[in-house]
Parts: structure tokens; C-alpha cells; sequence
């Protein structure tokens, strides 16, 4: 089984503009993809990556230049400061979920499988779906799937989790599928799963949080002329790097000095978002929704 194939590779590596002497971090390791791609084009540099998931770390690549970091890319200015890294030339991440969460059925990603409601991306954390399932409340369930999976009638499926839960704890992928099939619209039942999965696996790994908190901290760590590659798969994280390029902020607010003029630390390098071809996703659905969004730091 392949760990994962990696989406946009020469698109998102190219768009690094690797300085063969430079120092680049890879936020999402996973298989080690990009990674690989990347480190193939340095000579004295250095590659961090990091991976929450602790079976990334399966994948390591053995090279003295290389330096894994078993943590969530949430903690980069931490563990950068650790290792005597004050700056860097230049960070990827691939964000979503990689092909190996939605293969191995027991972490719960895909409704297609079989398995526990886990969607840990860290299983060292304590919150599951399952969790999520059992005890938020009737307002909190309707918010996350309203938000993060933008379902028209998140209310009613809120309601539909809540009656159905008073009768026995919802515990497995197929059992929830089938408690709100009462919710799904006929005919297209897949996308709307997809959508209700993708709100849990937010709020369970806390993704737009995590994103939020990488792009501040890669204000102050990439160096002027450095590179920010963004691949995005759904629209929420892309919203928040569009807003994050366009203005220095997830919520797109321009920031003016004294004297009115518009201070953005990036610059986009490519006007227009770049997407996989046709042959790229006949090889790989999941490149189907993929987007790369690169931006040059311009202050």
C-alpha cells in the first residue's frame, strides 16, 4: 500500500525557488513526498519536516541534512528555536488528509470503511470523533457541521445525532452512517458524507486553528525573498491562506501604518491558483480539489 502520494509535487517544489544552501521546512511530511523532491535539490541546506502522526515516522529520510519533528506544525517556531534555527528560505505544507488516513480503516477518516469514529490525526490526543459524537451538544454539533462542512440542514442532522445517541452511544463509521441516513439528500450521498467527515475531522485535529497559527508564525520565520507554498483542498483552508496572502491575516484585514499605506509581509507569485492537470488526477483522486497557492516575502 502506498503511505501517500504526493499532490502538485514539481508545481509546489519549483515554486520553493530552492537555494541549494537554504533552510526549508516540510510542515507535512506524511510519505515523505515532497520531502524527498526537496531535499534532492540542496546541496548544503537543511530540511525540517514535521508530522503529528506518528506513522509518518516510517518514512524518514535517512540523510544528515534531514531533520524529522513527531509534532504538529502548530509548534514550528518552537522546535525551530530548539535546533538553533532562528529563520528559514522557505516552508511547503500539503494540508488536508493524506491517502493513508482514509486507507488504514481503524482511523476512522473514510466513510467507506469499516472501523472505530477515531479521525486523530495524533493519536496521542484524547479528542475522537466518537467523542465529539457522544458529548457536544445539540448547538455545538449544528456549528461544526454549519461551518466546517457547510451543510445547509446542520440542524437537522444536529437533532438527528442527539435522538439517535439517547438510545445508544454512537461508537462506529457504519452505525453513524446509518443514523443519519434520514439527513442525507437522495442521490447524492456520498458528497454529503464527505462533507459531514470533513467537519468532524476539523474540529477533532483543530485544523483551521493549527493553519491559523502556522502562517502568523511564518510571518516572523521566513526571510525577506523567501517562499510560502500553500496546496489546499477544501475552501475554508483556502479562504484562510488566500486572506493570509492578500493581507497578513486569515480574516483578509489590510493593516495600515500612520501614513495610510498597506503593509503585507507577502506577495503572491502566482496570480491565478494552480491545479493538478487532467493526468495527475486520473492517477490520483485526491488531487481532484487540490489548489497551490505560492507567495514570495515581500518584508
Amino acid at each position: 500500500m502506498t503511505y501517500h502520494t504526493p499532490v502538485l509535487l514539481n508545481e509546489s517544489v519549483d515554486g520553493l525557488e530552492i537555494n541549494p544552501e537554504g533552510i526549508y521546512v516540510d510542515a507535512t511530511f506524511g510519505g515523505g513526498g515532497h520531502s524527498r523532491e526537496i531535499i534532492q535539490r540542496l546541496k548544503t541546506g537543511r530540511l525540517i519536516a514535521f508530522d503529528q502522526d506518528e506513522d509518518a515516522e516510517r518514512n524518514v529520510i535517512k540523510d544528515e541534512r534531514f531533520l524529522f519533528i513527531n509534532q504538529n506544525f502548530r509548534y514550528l517556531r518552537n522546535n525551530l528555536k530548539y535546533h538553533g534555527i532562528q529563520s528559514i528560505d522557505g516552508l511547503l505544507a500539503d494540508l488536508g488528509v493524506s491517502s493513508h488516513h482514509l486507507d488504514v480503516q481503524e482511523r476512522g477518516f473514510s466513510f467507506s470503511h469499516r472501523g472505530g469514529l477515531d479521525m486523530r490525526m495524533n493519536r496521542r490526543a484524547s479528542l475522537t470523533a466518537g467523542k465529539v459524537l457522544n458529548s457536544y451538544s445539540e448547538e455545538d454539533l449544528q456549528g461544526i457541521f454549519s461551518s466546517y462542512g457547510e451543510i445547509r440542514n446542520s440542524k437537522k442532522l444536529a437533532h438527528q445525532i442527539i435522538q439517535a445517541r439517547r438510545e445508544r452511544t454512537v461508537e462506529e463509521v457504519q452505525q453513524f452512517v446509518e443514523l443519519i441516513g434520514p439527513c442525507m439528500p437522495a442521490k447524492h450521498e456520498s458528497k454529503y458524507l464527505a462533507k459531514v467527515f470533513q467537519a468532524l475531522r476539523i474540529e477533532v485535529n483543530r485544523e483551521l486553528d493549527c493553519l491559523n497559527e502556522l502562517l502568523v508564525q511564518c510571518v516572523d520565520l521566513i526571510k525577506k525573498e523567501g517562499r510560502l507554498v500553500m496546496i489546499t483542498y477544501h475552501s475554508l483552508e483556502d479562504r484562510i491562506v488566500k486572506n493570509f496572502i492578500r493581507s497578513g491575516n486569515a480574516d483578509g484585514l489590510l493593516d495600515k501604518d500612520f501614513y495610510g499605506n498597506i503593509k503585507v509581509p507577502f506577495a503572491p507569485v502566482n496570480k491565478k491558483v494552480i491545479v493538478p492537470g487532467a493526468t495527475e488526477i486520473r492517477r490520483n483522486s485526491r488531487a481532484r480539489s487540490a489548489k497551490l497557492r505560492i507567495a514570495r516575502k515581500v518584508i
